[in-house]
């Protein structure tokens, strides 16, 4: 299925500006997915946890990513969706001895 995009302002799922798709009706359909899939410890709103994990990832800055999650503070964001992975620390612990290592 190729989608097809009318106009800049279009909505993303639909391709048009005048027609969007309801939230539940997207959230029903991929309940409808994952249970045929037999995925049952999948949420919708697990998509967003994911989301703000891997742009924490990627090296993301917080104030941005708070703002395109629409949240009102950046303590939101890091305090209930950014969940970083051992693999994460690590990194992050490296880089810091590295650093160390040079001064």
């Amino acid at each position: 299925m190729k989608a097809e995009q009318k106009g800049e302002n279009a909505f993303v799922l639909t391709g048009e500006e005048n027609r969007f798709v309801e939230p539940r009706c997207l959230e029903n359909r991929f309940n409808a997915i994952a249970a045929e899939c037999k995925i049952d410890s999948v949420t919708f709103h697990s998509l967003r946890h994911t989301f703000a994990t891997r742009c924490v990832e990627l090296g993301f800055d917080i104030k941005s990513l708070s703002e395109i999650l629409g949240h009102a503070s950046v303590n939101i964001t890091l305090n209930r969706y950014v969940h970083p992975s051992m693999e994460l620390k690590q990194k992050n612990m490296n880089m810091l001895s590295s650093f160390l290592t040079m001064i």
